[in-house]
């Protein structure tokens, strides 16, 4: 029987526009899910850039005004990869619409956005899913389970960091990142982390956190002379208590010069350890604390770490960036056709922003922050 399909309507094709219209266009062929995508429309900046990249990336249809995208019976769930300062209104057209909405990390450039965007979801009662795409990691899954199942003892502790290059330079230039609405490093990046230290550990509940601005002018735009001030952190630093009782340390920084996707994290517990890096995304080490069995040992990624065994059956092939795209659609698929949980949905990138604005708070005021409950 032919599967029911699912509409797909894309706002932005930039760097994770595109992703999502590969995942799209991918996932049909590696899991099998309740319905069938079918990409109906993606809206962009300009009717002409529209139409290109509507050709290129395999839309049926392309249009200029996002809201005529929202609007159109024939999408069912919209994606949104715009800029995050227009998700807001991006989202609530399309919660408006009855549309499911999968949307990009973060999910707002505010707390207060991000719950208007949630009560309007819940109220309507449309699925939601947002893109922390690096929960999709089998490695991470698989640590989770390891600190879920007690292998490693009650967690004591938890060292998280985001770090990247991309603005090492003082001429790297101004864009919506470094919009007082982009948030900074810390929203930017360092949700990604946050993201993973509640998935890992459970829920921040105490921050005291240092957010510093290393250049304080960049060029107005790329390959400009006149400058502009930054506003936002280049690099923040935080401790952080969990509602468990455990302790740890998070970094954001997108001016870490010679890293390109550190995004790591230590977990201890009271009976061992476990360690991983985004640049060696297929690896994680655990540290059992047995008798004669000191180090750290790596387990490689395989087929016995779902989703793996979709993508290839022999361990050490690897997987890659995309293709943790790739599994998170699978999941938005199967969530929206009720086969599956959506998670982290609207009102856990709540919290992660909730989290983010702690954070911020805490630096402004030079003492601990509670995090408000999402």
């Amino acid at each position: 029987m032919q599967k029911p399909v699912l509409g797909v309507g894309l706002v932005g094709a930039g760097f994770m526009g595109r992703c999502h219209a590969n995942a799209f266009r991918t996932v049909g062929g590696l899991f099998d899910l309740p319905r069938r995508p079918a990409l109906a429309v993606l809206a962009d900046i300009s009717d002409a850039a529209a139409q290109r990249n509507a050709a290129a990336l395999g839309f049926a249809r392309a249009t200029a005004d996002w809201s005529a995208l929202t609007a159109d019976p024939e999408v069912d769930v919209v994606a949104v990869t715009a800029p995050n300062v227009l998700h807001e209104p991006i989202v609530l057209s399309a919660v408006a619409a009855g549309k499911a909405v999968y949307c990009e990390k973060p999910l707002s450039t505010t707390a207060a956005s991000a719950r208007r965007m949630t009560e309007a979801a819940q109220a309507a009662g449309v699925p939601t899913l947002v893109g922390f795409n690096f929960l999709r990691n089998p490695m991470i899954r698989l640590a989770r389970q390891i600190v879920a199942a007690g292998e490693i003892g009650e967690i004591t502790g938890f060292r998280g960091r985001h770090a990247e290059n991309y603005m090492a330079r003082s001429d790297a230039p101004h864009s919506f990142r470094t919009d007082p609405h982009g948030g900074g490093a810390l929203a930017d990046i360092g949700s990604h982390v946050i993201s993973l230290a509640r998935y890992l550990v459970g829920p921040i509940t105490r921050t005291s956190a240092s957010c510093r601005t290393i250049f304080p002018d960049r060029p107005r735009a790329p390959g400009a002379s006149e400058t502009a001030p930054v506003e936002v952190d280049d690099m923040t630093h935080a401790l952080v208590t969990f509602a468990s009782g455990a302790e740890g340390s998070i970094e954001a920084n997108w001016a870490a010069t010679g890293r390109t996707m550190d995004l790591s994290f230590e977990i201890t517990g009271t009976r061992g350890a476990v360690a991983f890096s985004q640049e060696r995304m297929n690896e994680l080490l655990l540290w059992s604390g047995m008798s004669g069995r000191s180090g750290f040992t790596r387990i490689e990624a395989g087929p016995e770490h779902p989703p793996y065994g979709a993508f290839c059956p022999a361990p050490g092939h690897h997987l890659g960036f995309n293709d943790l795209k790739v599994i998170e659609v699978a999941e938005l698929i199967q969530g929206i056709g009720g086969t599956g949980p959506l998670f982290p949905d609207f009102r856990e990138a709540l919290a992660v922003q909730e989290t983010v604005e702690a954070m911020q708070r805490s630096s402004a005021r030079r003492m601990w922050e509670d995090v408000r409950a999402a």
